[in-house]
């Protein structure tokens, strides 16, 4: 019996020693914008958890949004930002996904970019 109380101890501190996430803004709206317009947007977000953040790759749904990830990890209760560049060259609407691997409770995340590029 001290076993299994053991164990289920064990386990309810690791669900409760967790990172997390929480953004500002999990959607970045750009609205119409001009062709060639300025494409960076900064996602802003807080480690709402008790132990650091570590983003170990950020990937997109395509080539045309580079993102820029924190290096460091995040301590809990700080904020961090993740950089979004994406490609204004081309005309018409566009919602690509962001989507982040980390050690937070889900390990996968994803925040979208949206908006249309006009001539």
């Amino acid at each position: 019996m001290k076993q299994i109380v053991l164990v289920f101890s064990l386990l309810f501190s690791i669900v409760i020693s967790a990172q997390e996430f929480e953004f500002k803004k999990e959607i970045i709206n750009y609205g119409k914008i001009k062709k060639g317009a300025d494409g960076k947007r900064i996602f802003e977000f807080t480690n709402i958890g008790d132990a650091p953040l570590i983003i170990k790759d950020i990937k997109t749904s395509c080539d045309c949004a580079v993102p820029k990830k924190p290096e460091k990890p995040i301590m809990p209760n700080a904020k961090a930002t993740i950089t979004v560049e994406y490609d204004t060259s081309k005309t018409g609407g566009f919602s690509k996904e962001i989507i982040i691997f980390s050690n937070a409770k889900k390990s996968v995340k994803k925040i979208k970019i949206k908006g249309y590029i006009s001539k």
